[in-house]
Parts: C-alpha cells; sequence; structure tokens
C-alpha cells in the first residue's frame, strides 16, 4: 500500500473562480496550470494513479499560496471554497484519496483559526498546508503563536510548501530572478530558512507537539549536514559584537541539529536516488513520507510516482522501513479517526 502524502489538485468550482482572479500571482500560473490536465481532469487522474495499484494521495490546493489571491477577507473565501471542494473529492472517491489538507490564508491569524477549526471539526481535514513565508513575512513572528498552539494542540499535519517568486532577485543589484533560479534552488532555500526560524526562534521547542511535513525531503538541511551541525554549534562566532541580535534566538536545549531532526520529510525529491539516501540516512527512515509532488512532472502526473518507487526499490532499506515511508509514518502521524480513513 502506497499513501502519497503530498499531491496537488484543483477542485471544480475553486478551479472556476481561480481562473477568472485577475490578480498577478494566478495570472503567472494560469497557462502552466490549464497545461496540466490531471490537476482539474479526474479521469485522466485515476487513469495515470491506476498504473500503481494499492496506491492513494492525500491532495492540497495547488500553489499559488492563498495570501497571494488580495485582500484578506477573498484570501479566506478561496480557502473555504478549496476546503469544501476536497473535503468532497475525498467523500466521493475515498478509493482515491486517502484525505486532504486543507487551505490556510494566514494574512488573517484570526480568519485563519476559524477556518483551521471548520476544516477539522466540519470537513474532517487530516492537517493544513502551508507556506514558507505570509507576503515576505517570517512565521516567526508573534503574530503567528496561536497558529502554532492550535495546531500542536490538534495534532495534525502542517504541509509546508515554498513560495518564492522571480520577484526575489538572485543578487541585491538585480531587480528579478533569472533562469528560473528562484524555483530551481531558491524554493529549497525558501524551506531550509523557514526550517532555521522554526529552530531557533523556538517555535519547535515551545510547541512539540507540531507535526510538520516539511516538501522536498527537507531541501538543503540533510545535505548541508555539515553546516547544521558542527557549524550551527559554533552560532555566533562569526558575527561581530555590534550585530549579536541577529544570532539571539530562543535557548534551545541541545544541539541545534537535533531540533533540525524533529521534522517529518518527505520523497518528492524527482527521482534524485542520491538525494533520496541522504535524506533517508540523515532524518531516519521513521521521519521520512513518501510522497511525489504530482502532478508537476515532465508527464503531468506519473513520472515523479514512478521515479520515487523506482528510487525506494533501489536504496538498501529492509521491507519494514519501506513500508513505513510508503503507508505506516503517514498513518501513525494522523490522529485516530483520520488514520482509520487513511488505511
Amino acid at each position: 500500500m502506497k499513501i502519497d502524502a503530498f499531491c496537488h489538485i484543483l477542485p471544480a468550482r475553486y478551479a472556476k473562480e481561480f481562473f477568472e482572479l485577475d490578480v498577478p500571482a494566478v495570472r503567472n500560473l494560469r497557462n502552466r496550470t490549464r497545461a496540466i490536465p490531471a490537476l482539474t481532469d479526474l479521469g485522466v487522474r485515476f487513469r495515470q494513479m491506476d498504473e500503481f495499484g494499492d496506491y492513494r494521495q492525500i491532495i492540497n490546493v495547488a500553489a499559488p499560496a492563498l495570501e497571494d489571491f488580495g485582500p484578506p477577507a477573498r484570501c479566506a473565501e478561496f480557502a473555504r471554497l478549496g476546503n469544501e471542494g476536497l473535503a468532497e473529492l475525498v467523500a466521493a472517491h475515498p478509493g482515491r484519496f486517502a484525505g486532504f489538507c486543507a487551505a490556510v490564508a494566514l494574512n488573517d491569524v484570526d480568519r485563519a483559526l476559524e477556518e483551521i477549526d471548520f476544516s477539522f471539526t466540519e470537513l474532517g481535514a487530516l492537517g493544513v498546508q502551508i507556506y514558507c513565508h505570509v507576503n515576505g513575512h517570517p512565521l516567526d513572528e508573534p503574530r503567528f503563536d496561536p497558529l502554532w498552539a492550535r495546531l500542536a494542540e490538534s495534532g495534525k499535519l502542517v504541509q509546508v510548501h515554498p513560495n518564492r517568486t522571480a520577484a526575489w532577485p538572485d543578487y541585491p543589484a538585480e531587480s528579478r530572478s533569472r533562469f528560473e533560479i528562484w524555483w530551481a534552488f531558491g524554493w529549497e532555500y525558501d524551506l531550509s530558512a523557514f526550517m532555521a526560524r522554526m529552530v531557533f526562534s523556538g517555535v519547535l521547542a515551545r510547541w512539540p507537539g507540531l507535526k510538520f511535513l516539511v516538501h522536498h525531503g527537507g531541501a538543503m538541511v540533510p545535505h548541508f549536514a555539515g553546516r547544521v551541525g558542527p557549524g550551527w554549534d559554533q552560532l555566533g562566532t562569526r558575527t561581530p559584537e555590534s550585530d549579536k541580535a541577529d544570532v539571539t534566538g530562543y535557548p534551545l536545549a541541545g544541539r541545534p541539529i537535533d531540533y533540525f531532526r524533529k521534522f517529518h520529510v518527505d520523497t518528492a525529491l524527482f527521482g534524485a536516488e542520491d538525494a533520496l539516501r541522504t535524506v533517508i540516512r540523515f532524518y531516519g527512515a521513521d521521519k521520512v513520507l513518501f510522497a511525489s509532488d504530482s502532478p508537476y512532472d515532465p508527464e503531468q502526473g506519473p513520472g515523479y510516482i514512478r521515479a520515487t518507487i523506482g528510487n525506494l526499490a533501489s536504496l538498501d532499506l529492509t521491507d519494514a522501513e519501506r513500508n513505513a515511508i510508503y503507508h505506516g509514518n503517514v498513518t501513525r502521524l494522523l490522529d485516530p479517526g483520520a488514520s482509520t480513513a487513511a488505511g
């Protein structure tokens, strides 16, 4: 059994409103999204899924982040529309969809908490999908503390997705990122910076019940373990006294690297077997969840699923480790009612 823990979709009513919305973030993605039939066409999606046998997906609303849709009231409306659509898909096709993670707009925390409560209690969401920043603001700002408290209390998954755009330049002297560097490298920096802020600001220490699922295998962290480990053990030694505020954070009870290992991560590495091997060695098989990022592959659906399954088959894992990655870990992370739904 395989539960794909990070897949994107556009429910029908949400898609209709999404394609009619005239804001820069939507204009930027409209053509790309329309070119991927599996985001909206269930027939196409299900035919792709049939290739993989006993296989189901945990779905969420495809990018962009809701905060990019305009005023907070509009963002909240799209969150509700998306979540009701996701819930309908799961209810109508339980053999295809193991559950969903709710969309939430964090530019109004009070509204976000209302949507989270509605999605968890009325719609049965398994968790939420958030992005690495909110209109450029880091998520360790104090205004987000009620969010972390609520999510930690819930015990639900918190999927973390990157959201840098070409408007974030590669060099200070420039105004735009070129060659999609913002995506290829920038998204992995996005995720890594998010994790670091959650560690050093004390979010993880204050709310140890948080169940973060970081996309793309934990991004840069496992591949830069020397910097995250002995490098950050020397935090502050590179910073002059006049800038000590830059390195003053929450007092951690152990090494920074120990906190980075508290995250759960997925296998959405696009077929990079050596990278996946490093991810599993760094986090351990009990912290890695099977996920493909479908349908954003060159085949527009099955390519990354097939590649990831092939990677996991090739790696030197025990059957127990492989099964934990495929379905055991995500089932264990869900609350009792949700874990039953997920199989």
